[in-house]
Protein backbone atom coordinates (compact mmCIF):
# COMPACT_ATOMS: atom_id res chain seq x y z
CA UNK A 1 0.00 0.00 0.00
CA UNK A 2 2.61 2.26 1.01
CA UNK A 3 4.12 1.90 -2.92
CA UNK A 4 1.33 2.48 -4.16
CA UNK A 5 0.71 5.83 -2.59
CA UNK A 6 4.60 6.64 -3.44
CA UNK A 7 3.94 5.86 -6.76
CA UNK A 8 0.53 8.03 -7.37
CA UNK A 9 2.68 10.42 -5.75
CA UNK A 10 5.37 9.84 -8.40
CA UNK A 11 3.07 9.91 -11.53
CA UNK A 12 1.65 13.01 -10.55
CA UNK A 13 5.29 14.71 -10.55
CA UNK A 14 6.27 13.13 -13.34
CA UNK A 15 3.02 14.09 -15.46
CA UNK A 16 3.89 17.71 -14.06
CA UNK A 17 7.20 17.91 -15.92
CA UNK A 18 5.60 16.16 -19.23
CA UNK A 19 8.55 12.86 -18.44
CA UNK A 20 11.27 15.32 -18.31
CA UNK A 21 12.52 14.22 -14.67
CA UNK A 22 14.40 10.89 -13.79
CA UNK A 23 14.65 9.63 -10.50
CA UNK A 24 17.06 11.98 -8.66
CA UNK A 25 15.03 15.20 -9.60
CA UNK A 26 11.74 13.50 -8.47
CA UNK A 27 13.43 12.80 -5.69
CA UNK A 28 14.21 16.28 -4.26
CA UNK A 29 10.79 16.90 -5.32
CA UNK A 30 9.14 14.64 -3.31
CA UNK A 31 11.59 15.30 -0.64
CA UNK A 32 10.87 19.30 -1.12
CA UNK A 33 7.31 18.12 -0.32
CA UNK A 34 7.72 16.49 3.10
CA UNK A 35 8.00 13.43 1.77
CA UNK A 36 10.26 10.90 3.04
CA UNK A 37 11.16 8.49 0.62
CA UNK A 38 14.33 6.72 -1.13
CA UNK A 39 15.98 7.97 -4.21
CA UNK A 40 16.20 3.97 -5.46
CA UNK A 41 13.27 2.99 -3.91
CA UNK A 42 11.76 6.09 -6.57
CA UNK A 43 14.12 4.19 -9.47
CA UNK A 44 12.67 0.89 -8.76
CA UNK A 45 8.84 2.37 -8.52
CA UNK A 46 9.44 3.99 -11.99
CA UNK A 47 11.60 0.98 -13.94
CA UNK A 48 8.53 -1.38 -12.84
CA UNK A 49 6.05 0.95 -13.80
CA UNK A 50 7.33 1.53 -17.00
CA UNK A 51 7.62 5.78 -16.35
CA UNK A 52 10.91 6.60 -18.70
CA UNK A 53 12.61 9.85 -19.61
CA UNK A 54 11.14 11.20 -22.64
CA UNK A 55 14.79 10.91 -25.01
CA UNK A 56 16.36 14.12 -26.21
CA UNK A 57 17.83 14.67 -29.68
CA UNK A 58 21.63 15.39 -29.92
CA UNK A 59 22.05 19.10 -29.90
CA UNK A 60 25.06 20.64 -31.73
CA UNK A 61 26.13 24.42 -31.30
CA UNK A 62 25.86 26.54 -34.35
CA UNK A 63 29.21 27.93 -35.29
CA UNK A 64 29.90 31.31 -34.96
CA UNK A 65 29.81 34.04 -37.60
CA UNK A 66 33.00 35.31 -39.08
CA UNK A 67 33.86 39.31 -38.84
CA UNK A 68 35.91 42.16 -38.59
CA UNK A 69 34.83 43.27 -35.59
CA UNK A 70 36.57 44.24 -32.24
CA UNK A 71 37.13 41.04 -30.05
CA UNK A 72 37.67 41.04 -25.99
CA UNK A 73 39.52 38.74 -24.44
CA UNK A 74 38.10 35.18 -22.51
CA UNK A 75 38.32 36.92 -19.26
CA UNK A 76 35.96 34.57 -18.31
CA UNK A 77 38.62 31.36 -18.69
CA UNK A 78 35.48 28.49 -18.56
CA UNK A 79 35.11 30.06 -14.84
CA UNK A 80 31.12 28.60 -14.67
CA UNK A 81 30.58 29.45 -11.14
CA UNK A 82 30.49 32.79 -8.91
CA UNK A 83 30.19 33.36 -5.09
CA UNK A 84 27.52 35.68 -5.75
CA UNK A 85 25.02 37.36 -7.77
CA UNK A 86 25.62 39.97 -10.52
CA UNK A 87 29.60 39.14 -10.70
CA UNK A 88 29.09 36.57 -13.69
CA UNK A 89 27.11 36.58 -16.49
CA UNK A 90 27.07 34.84 -20.09
CA UNK A 91 24.80 35.61 -22.68
CA UNK A 92 24.13 33.96 -26.16
CA UNK A 93 21.24 33.65 -29.07
CA UNK A 94 19.38 30.68 -30.82
CA UNK A 95 16.90 30.06 -33.06
CA UNK A 96 13.54 29.07 -32.86
CA UNK A 97 11.15 27.19 -35.74
CA UNK A 98 7.74 28.09 -36.28
CA UNK A 99 5.46 27.77 -39.10
CA UNK A 100 5.84 31.78 -39.62
CA UNK A 101 10.03 31.50 -40.05
CA UNK A 102 12.33 31.11 -37.63
CA UNK A 103 11.72 33.20 -34.11
CA UNK A 104 15.25 34.35 -32.25
CA UNK A 105 15.66 34.31 -28.68
CA UNK A 106 18.43 35.93 -26.49
CA UNK A 107 19.37 35.46 -23.05
CA UNK A 108 21.49 36.39 -20.15
CA UNK A 109 21.91 33.90 -17.51
CA UNK A 110 23.72 34.52 -14.20
CA UNK A 111 26.43 32.14 -13.31
CA UNK A 112 26.07 32.22 -9.32
CA UNK A 113 22.48 30.32 -9.97
CA UNK A 114 21.61 29.99 -13.60
CA UNK A 115 18.91 32.18 -13.58
CA UNK A 116 18.17 33.31 -16.48
CA UNK A 117 17.77 37.46 -16.03
CA UNK A 118 17.17 39.20 -19.18
CA UNK A 119 15.73 37.48 -22.53
CA UNK A 120 14.26 38.90 -25.76
CA UNK A 121 12.86 37.14 -29.14
CA UNK A 122 12.15 38.82 -31.98
CA UNK A 123 11.44 37.26 -35.65
CA UNK A 124 14.46 38.74 -37.50
CA UNK A 125 18.12 38.14 -35.86
CA UNK A 126 19.16 42.09 -35.16
CA UNK A 127 21.28 44.13 -33.20
CA UNK A 128 17.89 45.11 -30.84
CA UNK A 129 18.09 41.30 -29.52
CA UNK A 130 20.45 41.37 -27.94
CA UNK A 131 20.25 44.76 -26.05
CA UNK A 132 16.82 44.27 -25.21
CA UNK A 133 18.10 41.24 -23.28
CA UNK A 134 20.64 42.76 -21.64
CA UNK A 135 18.68 46.02 -20.78
CA UNK A 136 16.25 43.84 -19.11
CA UNK A 137 19.05 42.17 -17.09
CA UNK A 138 20.47 45.02 -15.33
CA UNK A 139 16.95 46.45 -14.84
CA UNK A 140 15.64 43.13 -12.63
CA UNK A 141 19.30 42.75 -11.14
CA UNK A 142 20.08 46.27 -10.36
CA UNK A 143 24.28 45.71 -9.78
CA UNK A 144 25.72 47.48 -8.00
CA UNK A 145 29.52 46.61 -9.07
CA UNK A 146 31.60 45.89 -12.34
CA UNK A 147 30.02 42.57 -13.77
CA UNK A 148 31.85 40.11 -16.37
CA UNK A 149 29.72 39.37 -19.32
CA UNK A 150 30.35 36.48 -21.42
CA UNK A 151 29.44 35.54 -25.21
CA UNK A 152 31.02 33.93 -28.14
CA UNK A 153 32.32 36.28 -30.39
CA UNK A 154 29.07 36.77 -32.69
CA UNK A 155 28.31 40.33 -34.77
CA UNK A 156 26.12 41.36 -32.62
CA UNK A 157 27.63 40.99 -29.67
CA UNK A 158 31.44 42.69 -30.96
CA UNK A 159 29.15 45.78 -32.23
CA UNK A 160 30.20 49.25 -31.19
CA UNK A 161 26.81 49.94 -30.07
CA UNK A 162 26.59 46.73 -27.86
CA UNK A 163 30.11 47.58 -26.57
CA UNK A 164 28.72 50.98 -25.88
CA UNK A 165 25.96 49.64 -23.87
CA UNK A 166 28.28 47.23 -21.95
CA UNK A 167 30.22 50.53 -21.26
CA UNK A 168 27.18 52.46 -19.72
CA UNK A 169 25.83 50.22 -17.41
CA UNK A 170 29.38 48.81 -16.25
CA UNK A 171 30.05 45.72 -17.71
CA UNK A 172 33.08 44.01 -18.33
CA UNK A 173 33.06 42.23 -22.08
CA UNK A 174 34.44 38.80 -22.19
CA UNK A 175 34.47 36.87 -25.95
CA UNK A 176 34.92 32.86 -26.17
CA UNK A 177 37.92 32.08 -28.81
CA UNK A 178 37.55 31.40 -32.08
CA UNK A 179 35.67 28.23 -33.06
CA UNK A 180 35.64 27.12 -29.34
CA UNK A 181 31.78 27.06 -28.10
CA UNK A 182 32.98 25.12 -24.81
CA UNK A 183 34.32 28.59 -23.48
CA UNK A 184 30.38 29.34 -23.33
CA UNK A 185 29.25 26.05 -22.19
CA UNK A 186 27.48 27.07 -19.63
CA UNK A 187 25.01 28.97 -21.90
CA UNK A 188 24.81 26.20 -24.97
CA UNK A 189 23.76 23.52 -21.76
CA UNK A 190 21.00 26.45 -20.96
CA UNK A 191 19.97 26.04 -24.89
CA UNK A 192 20.25 22.02 -24.98
CA UNK A 193 17.82 21.95 -21.69
CA UNK A 194 14.88 24.16 -23.49
CA UNK A 195 15.21 22.66 -26.92
CA UNK A 196 15.49 19.02 -25.15
CA UNK A 197 12.57 19.52 -22.78
CA UNK A 198 10.24 22.31 -24.47
CA UNK A 199 11.32 23.35 -28.32
CA UNK A 200 11.44 19.52 -29.50
CA UNK A 201 8.63 18.66 -28.12
CA UNK A 202 6.40 21.24 -29.12
CA UNK A 203 5.38 22.54 -33.11
CA UNK A 204 4.84 26.23 -32.89
CA UNK A 205 1.80 28.47 -34.96
CA UNK A 206 3.12 31.51 -34.99
CA UNK A 207 5.67 33.94 -33.56
CA UNK A 208 3.62 34.58 -31.08
CA UNK A 209 2.79 31.25 -30.01
CA UNK A 210 6.00 30.47 -29.88
CA UNK A 211 7.12 33.12 -27.69
CA UNK A 212 4.13 32.54 -25.23
CA UNK A 213 5.55 29.08 -24.80
CA UNK A 214 9.47 30.29 -24.58
CA UNK A 215 8.94 33.11 -21.52
CA UNK A 216 6.49 29.90 -20.12
CA UNK A 217 9.58 27.96 -19.91
CA UNK A 218 11.83 30.49 -19.02
CA UNK A 219 9.56 30.86 -15.75
CA UNK A 220 9.27 27.35 -14.74
CA UNK A 221 13.05 27.27 -15.41
CA UNK A 222 13.47 29.86 -12.68
CA UNK A 223 10.96 29.35 -10.04
CA UNK A 224 10.69 25.32 -10.65
CA UNK A 225 13.24 23.22 -12.62
CA UNK A 226 15.52 21.55 -9.95
CA UNK A 227 19.62 22.13 -11.14
CA UNK A 228 21.80 19.14 -10.44
CA UNK A 229 24.90 21.28 -9.99
CA UNK A 230 22.38 23.22 -7.69
CA UNK A 231 21.37 20.72 -5.29
CA UNK A 232 18.84 20.15 -6.86
CA UNK A 233 17.06 23.73 -5.92
CA UNK A 234 15.41 25.79 -8.73
CA UNK A 235 17.50 29.10 -9.52
CA UNK A 236 15.52 31.19 -7.26
CA UNK A 237 15.16 28.78 -4.69
CA UNK A 238 18.98 28.85 -4.29
CA UNK A 239 19.35 32.31 -4.47
CA UNK A 240 16.71 32.85 -1.57
CA UNK A 241 18.57 30.45 0.44
CA UNK A 242 22.03 31.78 -0.37
CA UNK A 243 20.44 35.21 0.67
CA UNK A 244 19.56 33.65 3.78
CA UNK A 245 23.13 32.29 4.47
CA UNK A 246 24.63 35.87 3.94
CA UNK A 247 22.28 37.28 5.76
Amino acid sequence: MANRRLLREIRVVFAEVNGLYGHRRIHAELLAQGMNCGQHRIARLMRESGLRVRSRKRWRPVPGSKHVLPVAPNRLERQFAAPGVNQRWVSDMTYIRTEQGWLYLAIVLDLHSRAAVGWATHHRMQQELVHAALTMAVARRQPQGEVLLHSDRGSQYCAYAYQALLKRYGILPSHSRAGNCWDNAAMESFFRSLKAERVDLTRYRSYEEARRDLFDSIRFYNHQRRHSTLGYLSPIEFEQRQALLRA
